[in-house]
């Protein structure tokens, strides 16, 4: 663990884990081609010690990043797949009363799979309000309540979540508190002309690459730690500050947003970008954040965050384009 008394041990620790990290996306980009970005933000999630809600069509490898990831990792992980008779002691675990060989009756609890190191929630959108609540306090917490009785989740725990977005029928959209608890949202599109051709040469042969384990629990809880005893400069601190107070319709000095924007950003999206900056320096081999790194991560820092007013998006006023005018102030 990092002496955070003594920078030069910082600095030593930061440049182990960002030669570790280095090999980590090579480990994952052998199986998953043409998603960088994709990969780099779901890394970033994990450094923070937070979740991430993947959004794309069919058949862009979601499930199988999460997979991939979950083994470079050395996470143990547990998939749900989420659909509308879902319920909440599916995933949580419930108390059974069993009876003794004396005859004497008591409840003993069986845990869910939300007890692991990485749950995939797959397609989280298709089941109910009720069962997708059931997440809230697991993901801000990490730990869950059964019949009153609070049980801890593993050390580290995240939730990737898939979300189709062109099926809407038999879907339920996420609550805003539930997508406020995702620390980005990762917008996955299709592959380039260049990369389609080599998912096609590399996943139609006889053989596929396999992920190899890289890292371990144990390793990314001390970059998790690492990550929080990065420095953040006056001026990136500044920029992460005006870009979430310039998202809130009641804050902001932009008429765009006064008028458009229904609600914005909470503290939770600055804690983003506090951590998820840190986390950005370290996998592009830097020791410090800066103003580039903010303006990045606005976008799956903030689009799950924000809602525009019917007026605006009668108007044609897009989410992604908003964000963009925000970040331009910024920069």
């Amino acid at each position: 663990m990092p002496d955070t008394s003594n920078p030069e041990h910082i600095v030593e620790h930061a440049e182990a884990a960002i030669a570790t990290l280095a090999k980590t996306k090579k480990a994952i980009g052998k199986v998953i081609l043409g998603q960088d970005e994709v990969v780099d933000l779901a890394l970033n999630a994990l450094l923070c010690g937070g979740h991430a809600l993947l959004v794309g069509a069919p058949g862009l490898a979601k499930t199988r990043l999460v997979e991939t990831i979950a083994t470079v990792t050395g996470l143990d992980e547990k998939r749900i797949q989420f659909t509308p008779d879902l319920m909440p002691a599916d995933i949580l675990g419930a108390e059974v009363l069993e009876e003794s060989e004396s005859g004497k009756r008591h409840f003993r609890f069986l845990p869910g799979p939300v007890f692991c190191q990485l749950l995939m929630a797959d397609e989280i959108n298709r089941a109910s309000p009720r069962t997708q609540s059931a997440l809230l306090q697991a993901m801000q917490e990490h730990q869950v309540t059964i019949a009153g009785v609070a049980h801890d989740l593993p050390k580290p725990f995240h939730v990737l979540a898939t979300q189709n977005p062109i099926e809407q029928e038999g879907t339920y959209p996420l609550p805003e508190a539930q997508l406020d608890r995702f620390l980005f949202q990762i917008d996955i599109s299709y592959p380039d002309e260049t990369h389609e051709r080599e998912i096609l040469l590399a996943t139609t042969g006889t053989e596929e690459a396999a992920p190899v384990t890289v890292l371990s629990a144990k390793d990314l809880l001390q970059m998790q730690a690492l990550v929080r005893q990065m420095p953040v400069g006056a001026k990136t601190l500044d920029a992460i500050v005006k870009l979430v107070r310039l998202g809130r319709p009641d804050q902001t000095t932009l008429d765009k947003v006064k008028n458009g924007v229904s609600w914005g950003p909470g503290p939770r999206a600055g804690q983003a970008l506090m951590l998820g900056v840190r986390a950005r320096a370290l996998l592009q081999g830097r020791l410090a954040p800066c103003v580039d790194d903010v303006c990045a991560l606005a976008p799956p820092v903030l689009k799950h965050r924000m809602a525009l007013s019917f007026a605006a998006r009668a108007d044609g006023l897009a989410l992604p384009d908003l964000i963009a005018s925000l970040v331009r102030e910024i920069a």
